[in-house]
């Protein structure tokens, strides 16, 4: 049986001017696991003190992304090819990232400042909009929030010039009455500024005029030419988000390169920051596969040109896996197919180092179990098909990508489960045709076979209609004792590698509780199906290993060299063992009916086939064709996720559960990733 992939521990000493180029050179090739350090929280605490000024640019680069809308405006994906080509920055990427985020600053100083500007604009014009045509003196205008008017006569020489002197902080609107007189103005502003508008206003010799007591409301002069600035600042306003856009559509190369090789050098330093070290030297030890460990250490001593020394231990010399501080890292090596269902493992726990690898079993009972629960040609299909284009990349769903596998399994087994079964999209007349062309071709002449299916229990049962529910449920207990042996037989093995002997052959999972389970099921068998008669030495061969799984405890404390035999005194080893005996036999028991779940699913899934091509019979044909693609895709849907739950629960409860009773550590390589 395949086991877990073996594992190194290798120490590297790092001369200081190499670390850098180590760490990058680990991070790509994505199979290094640093070791965990065992420090304080006051070392933890210095390591994360300790500068990282490419992840400070990082970071800045991260804000223009998020101020340039950079994944709205353009394509900057950050896939598994996102590290392809990139590298720690160079001084090159230095001066580009400056000039850049100089470029972005600058553009978010603009926006900012015409923002304000916007807002004061629009203030003062709603304001004086507000008090066009209000019925009082002009002289109380001047109490109002936002305003600020003042009236009087300058030089009409150097009106122009107040104008550009003032800019954007006041308006001037010339008042020249029917006489020439051009020295009259009015001039606005909004309350904020009202003290640099009298500072330029006295510089320009403004002297206040007395406003004629008729003279009410604001004058349509000065209300177009605020109109005007507010359309204006909106504009430029406005036009910033296009700047944006252009910005980040002209450097999307550079951007996408900069945030890489930025991404890269942050996690370098954050990671070299941990290490230890001296002046001179640091250290770095990790896990590692055994089969990648001298290619890599031979690249090693290339890339740092033999300025490195490297030790290799083998996880039974390394002093925190011998006194149970460390596991060693768990790795799994499948092909495609089988690696899809590898995280149903790890997210129930990981395998102990050296053990059995319960993957490969993993694919085969769940891709099996999900087709004789959802057994149809049409809806299999389905699932296929989309598996075939999330690995294509056609169908592009984030992280369930990775599975395509596994849909493609399910979609293969459901769609020959249905065409044995003859349903089609909950339609079971279509495929009889071929059922009888492929019977007939093998010599079946009987009429009534001819017009079943070509896995029919009906036609099997004869006239007994009960007797296909029951030979369902008998086969998927069947399945259910395969499963549950193939469980008992890895935690055997397990065991044995491990040398706890005494927990490999006693105990309710240990020999003990295996032979009672293989015994009462034969026997059961033999009495139901072959008339056999229980004698003597059944019993005593059931009560032998029931007593020894029951009570095995003093004997796995035994042979496992644990001290004393009986822990807690002969009393308490006698209730304990009577309950332990209950738990023995109901523990066996559910085990083997909860597969009935398996053939009840079964049922159901037919039941609503036949529910659905029902209601397809009996309507319209415009109604047909929707109540078909509605029930079907209900039934895809929801009961493809029910079935799926069902699956995985029976492999977390009945399966794992027989040697999954310590779990141990995954390996988690250092790898750059986009953060």
């Amino acid at each position: 049986m395949a086991r877990t992939t073996p594992m190194r521990l290798v120490e590297l000493m790092v001369l200081k001017q190499d670390v850098s180029s180590v760490i990058e050179f680990l991070g790509k090739k994505g199979n290094f696991q640093f070791q965990t350090k065992h420090s304080s929280s006051a070392s933890d605490s210095e390591s994360s003190s300790k500068a990282n000024p490419d992840g400070d640019i990082f970071l800045k680069l991260q804000q223009a992304k998020t101020f340039l809308n950079a994944d709205g405006s353009v394509n900057i994906s950050f896939d598994a090819d996102f590290y392809t080509n990139a590298t720690r920055p160079t001084p090159d990427d230095a001066a580009a990232a400056m000039k850049f985020l100089s470029e972005v600053d600058s553009l978010r100083k603009k926006e900012s400042d015409l923002s304000d500007e916007l807002k004061r604009v629009k203030n003062a014009s709603d304001e004086a909009h507000s008090f066009a045509n209000l019925d009082v003196p002009f002289g109380d205008l001047d109490h109002v929030s936002f305003l600020s008017l003042r009236i009087g006569r300058v030089d009409p020489a150097l009106i122009d010039e107040l104008k550009f002197a003032l800019g954007d902080r006041a308006v001037v609107v010339s008042l020249s009455d029917d006489s020439g007189d051009k020295s009259k103005i009015l001039a606005a502003s909004s309350k904020k500024a009202r003290f640099s508008l009298d500072s330029e206003l006295k510089k320009y010799g403004f002297v206040s005029m007395e406003v004629p007591k008729n003279f009410k409301g604001v004058p349509q002069d000065v209300l177009e030419s605020l109109d005007n600035q507010l359309r204006e600042t909106q504009a430029s306003f406005d036009s910033i988000e296009e700047e944006k856009r252009n910005l980040a559509k002209t450097h999307a190369d550079l951007f996408k390169h900069l945030l890489a090789s930025y991404s890269i050098g942050s996690q370098i330093i954050e990671k070299q920051n941990s290490l230890e070290s001296t002046n001179l030297v640091y250290r770095m030890t990790g896990w590692i596969p055994e089969v990648d460990t001298h290619p890599m250490m031979k690249e090693l001593g290339d890339l740092t040109e033999g300025r490195i020394a490297i030790r290799v231990y083998e996880p039974h010399e390394v002093p925190s896996v011998i006194n149970g501080n460390e596991k060693v890292p768990v790795k799994l090596k499948h092909g495609k197919i089988v690696s899809s269902f590898e995280r149903m493992i790890f997210s129930y726990g990981s395998p102990l180092y050296g053990t059995i690898d319960p993957t490969p079993f993993v694919a085969v009972f769940f891709t099996v179990l999900f087709g004789i629960m959802f057994g149809d040609l049409g809806q299999g299909l389905v699932f296929l098909l989309a598996g075939i284009l999330m690995a294509k990349k056609v169908i592009k769903v984030g992280a369930w990508n990775k599975f395509a596998p596994i849909f493609m399994c399910i979609g293969i087994s459901s769609s020959i489960m249905g065409f044995l079964e003859g349903e089609f999209f909950a339609n079971t007349s279509l495929l009889l045709p071929i059922s009888g062309a492929i019977k007939s071709a093998f010599g079946v002449t009987d009429p009534e076979a001819l017009k079943e299916p070509l896995f029919s229990l009906e036609f099997w049962a004869a006239e007994n209609p009960i007797v296909p529910i029951f030979t369902i449920f008998g086969i998927t207990i069947g399945l259910g004792f395969i499963i549950n042996s193939i469980g008992l037989i890895i935690n055997f093995f397990n065991k044995l590698s491990q040398k706890k002997y005494g927990s490999a052959f006693f105990g309710k999972i240990g020999l003990s509780g295996m032979l009672f389970f293989w015994y009462v099921v034969g026997f059961a068998v033999a009495v139901a199906a072959f008339d056999h008669t229980p004698a003597v030495y059944d019993w005593i061969v059931i009560g032998v290993t029931l007593l020894l799984s029951a009570f095995g405890e003093p004997l796995e404390r035994l042979f496992d060299g644990h001290r004393p035999v009986v822990e807690n005194g002969m009393g308490a080893l006698f209730i304990g063992g009577v309950v332990e005996l209950i738990e023995v036999v109901s523990t066996y028991l559910s085990n083997s009916i909860s597969f009935v779940r398996v053939g009840a699913f079964a049922l159901a899934h037919a039941v609503l086939g036949y529910i659905i091509s029902s209601m397809v019979a009996i309507a319209p044909a415009a109604g047909a064709v929707v109540i078909g693609i509605v029930g079907n895709v209900i039934v895809i849907v929801l009961e493809g996720m029910i079935v799926a739950i069902q699956v995985i629960r029976l492999q977390y409860y009945e399966f794992f559960s027989k040697f999954f009773n310590e779990t141990g550590s995954e390996f988690k390589p250092f790898a750059f990733s986009y953060k």
